[in-house]
């Protein structure tokens, strides 16, 4: 796929003339029909309620803030009400009555009555006050459970549904590229076809409920220099088509999705708000594309401030809309006055504007929103955090733990004393990403309790230890945080040395604060150059050491960092990527063996920052070999995870031969070869072994999870589609070509337990979109 330069508008196409022919129905072309140019704009834009509170968009601060209040601004009626409940602290069942009294108001008072779409982030949960807060996506990586993400995104849903919130901002499907950018806490994977099979999961289970889904950044946001936010990216149209854009085809074509948020990205210098060939040829014509798609906050304008190839903000408008944006968010500062003038001059033609109208106006229709009177107060109360979706939360947070090493420590033998120690053992933050309210919001309001139970680490290991039985029943419980996440403060660590010094086991919890713009370690604006624990951390971790205390080593990041020294010193590290509300103990819960760990690495352990951007998929020309002399094979591989079990894997049916349009048959034998019952995700992976264009060493296919009894074998059947092989080829078509295969599954990426060769055959196969993206598995026991 090329992206394609922004077209002059004298060569402008638009589809709004023929709304017949493109399923509009005659309600929505007659509300269009009967609409001022005021009007039609008004449904174009988004309402920010509360903009004046704390800064949670980029350079929130200086955009300015919408015009006068909220009647006034909506007096020609409204696209969007702007995050009502995400904004600060607001009582769920207050807010959600006087959301309802206003759209009340727009069907009332407003010539044409039609209500508005209200949005909220969602990412790890409704971003609201009191509302169940999931794990973090990159936990929904390590967890490899697409099923169980799907039943989070109908339980999300469902939350939003009730408090009237029509349009979630999620999920992130940016592929991670480098993770010393901060915004990785917020991705799924550095695999695309991970990201694309759980982001489609969440895409289904959220829309389920009748919850639009927003798919961000569409495209190439993680792919910025230097992992920097909001930076330049230069890859090239191999690199968009085979890696980018993967995730978003499947949720589109797939999960579909419903809504699309254009990146902030400036590819080769096109930025992405004003890119036809990305949002109009390839999203709407290519892809089929029928919903709408939304402008990051402030992107339209950012054409104009930080991007400049717009002279103004009538310009941007112009711009934005021709490519294909249809709705600016989070206010109106260049589609109302600013386009209104380009509009009227006709330097910007009206069609455009009509043709974004029917889109907004049509996904209004199919909310049912103009049917909709809003009679009555709404709920009198509400519960966000109901005890199924903590269930959800929970087992969601216990697949995610991934093992990374274990000297025979884990799961705890009965200690008598165990320190617990660490500046992440003792805050519920900690277990928070920065889409999370308590992290994006309730930061700014010290003063306002959390809203939601977040038992931390040491509280979950307290419970443990007072409980009649169990691992820790009885032990007594020492806590010291030791240092903080990210200074030089290190007058705690004698009293934390002293208390591993006392102990039979010392469990240091470390890691990251999630936050925006600075104000963490990790999330959005939050980039590091250096991937060492921040802070003093890891000489604190090291000083723990020098006690002789055996350290089992916590990780609470919303990132992969260099950790190879603990991998060598410590007697067990555990790494968890922000687990949500659940997660204290769902990780006491593994520690005491009362769970057995099964996650999986969704992101390659890095070995210094020096080493990035790095990613699995890499040819052979980027692995490491004697040309140079600084090492590149990282710490611990992609798809890595142990267990307190064990398991032998092995495949047992692959086809000799398969056409070029076809699809790979293929069975795995997976064996429980432990003591004790555990889950597995069994991955399959292949390599091209000679194309026509250089291919990675190894590439994900498909992978299930299965869990085991002590003994136990399962056959897990897969059928791939040869598309998962496709990649793009000299001319940059999406082929599959003919040719040798290798298959092979292991306990990585890097493990070939068992392999096996098949040959595709037949001519060259240019992929399109009716070909089949995804792998299904069987799994049958026994």
């Amino acid at each position: 796929m090329t992206l394609i330069r922004p077209p002059a508008m004298h060569e402008t196409t638009t589809d709004a003339a023929a709304p017949a022919a493109l399923g509009w129905s005659e309600r929505v072309h007659d509300l269009l029909e009967r609409m001022t140019l005021e009007e039609k704009l008004a449904q174009l834009v988004g309402f920010w309620v509360d903009e004046g509170g704390a800064v949670v968009a980029p350079m929130q601060d200086r955009m300015g803030e919408a015009d006068g209040e909220l009647e006034r601004f909506a007096a020609d009626g409204l696209g969007h009400v702007t995050r009502a409940f995400g904004t600060r602290p607001v009582e769920p069942a207050g807010r959600a009555q006087w959301l309802r009294a206003f759209q009340r108001h727009l069907v009332e008072e407003t010539r044409l009555g039609i209500p508005a779409i209200a949005h909220e982030e969602c990412l790890t949960g409704l971003a609201a006050w009191q509302a169940a807060t999931f794990p973090a996506p990159l936990a929904w990586g390590a967890a490899w459970d697409p099923e169980l993400v799907e039943r989070m995104g109908a339980a999300i849903g469902e939350s939003m549904r009730g408090l009237g919130v029509h349009q979630g901002l999620a999920p992130v499907l940016d592929v991670i590229r480098d993770p010393r950018w901060g915004r990785v806490e917020e991705c799924i994977a550095e695999d695309p076809y991970v990201v694309g099979t759980i982001g489609a999961a969440y895409v289904r289970g959220l829309q389920s409920e009748g919850v639009i889904a927003t798919l961000k950044h569409f495209v190439g946001y993680s792919a910025s220099r230097a992992g920097r936010n909001l930076a330049p990216v230069s890859a090239g149209p191999r690199e968009i088509a085979d890696v980018l854009l993967v995730p978003f085809e499947m949720a589109v074509l797939d999960g579909g999705a419903k809504s699309v948020m254009h990146s902030y990205a400036e590819i080769d210098g096109v930025p992405a708000a004003s890119d036809r060939g990305l949002l109009t040829e390839l999203l709407r014509e290519r892809w089929s594309f029928d919903g709408t798609v939304v402008a990051d906050y402030f992107g339209v304008a950012f054409l104009e401030s930080l991007h400049q190839v717009a002279r103004d903000l009538g310009d941007a408008a112009g711009q934005a809309l021709e490519a294909g944006v249809d709705v600016e968010l989070p206010t109106g500062n260049a589609y109302l006055a600013p386009l209104a003038e380009r509009v009227r001059s006709g330097e910007v033609p009206e069609a455009l504007v009509d043709r974004a109208v029917l889109r907004v106006l049509t996904q209004k229709e199919e909310l049912g929103l103009f049917d909709e009177r809003f009679e009555g107060p709404g709920p009198e109360s509400v519960d966000l955090d109901p005890a199924a979706h903590r269930d959800l939360a929970a087992r969601l947070a216990e697949e995610s733990v991934v093992l990374l090493s274990n000297e025979g420590v884990l799961p705890l033998h009965r200690p008598r004393r165990v320190a617990v120690v660490g500046p992440n053992a003792d805050r519920a933050q900690a277990l928070f990403g920065c889409y999370s309210f308590a992290n994006h919001v309730l930061g700014h309001h010290p003063e306002v309790p959390m809203g939601i139970a977040a038992p931390t680490v040491r509280e979950a290991l307290e419970a443990a230890a007072r409980s009649a039985d169990g691992a820790l029943a009885g032990a007594e419980v020492a806590f010291a945080g030791g240092c903080g996440i990210d200074d030089d403060d290190r007058s705690g660590f004698d009293a934390a040395v002293a208390a591993a010094r006392d102990a039979d086991i010392a469990i240091a919890v470390v890691g990251d604060q999630a936050g925006l713009f600075g104000r963490g370690t990790v999330g959005e604006g939050c980039d590091r150059d250096d991937l060492g624990l921040p802070g003093v951390q890891r000489p604190f971790v090291e000083a723990l050491l020098e006690t002789g205390t055996p350290v089992v080593l916590v990780l609470l990041t919303g990132r992969p960092y260099v950790v190879d020294w603990a991998l060598e010193r410590c007697a067990a590290v555990v790494q968890s990527f922000f687990p949500g509300e659940e997660g204290g103990p769902a990780i006491a819960r593994v520690l005491t063996g009362e769970v057995t760990p099964s996650g999986r690495l969704p992101v390659t352990m890095p070995r210094s920052a020096g080493a990035q951007p790095y990613s699995y998929l890499h040819p052979t020309l980027g692995a490491g070999t004697e040309v140079s002399n600084v090492p590149t094979t990282p710490v611990l591989p992609f798809g890595y995870g142990l267990s307190y079990t064990s398991f032998e894997r092995r495949l047992v049916e692959v086809p000799t031969s398969v056409p070029t349009d076809g699809v790979i048959e293929a069975a795995v034998r997976v064996t429980n070869t432990g003591g004790g019952a555990g889950g597995d995700v069994v991955q399959l992976y292949a390599r091209d072994e000679v194309a026509s264009v250089t291919r990675p060493v190894a590439q994900l296919v498909a992978f299930q999870r299965v869990h085991l009894e002590p003994g136990e074998s399962a056959t897990v059947r897969f059928r791939v589609p040869t598309t998962r092989l496709a990649f793009s080829g000299r001319d940059l078509a999406r082929i599959v070509e003919p040719g040798s295969v290798e298959l092979f599954t292991g306990a990585s990426c890097v493990d070939r337990a068992s392999t096996a060769r098949l040959e595709l055959v037949g001519d060259v196969h240019r992929v399109g979109v009716g070909d089949e993206r995804m792998s299904h598995a069987e799994v049958a026991r026994g």
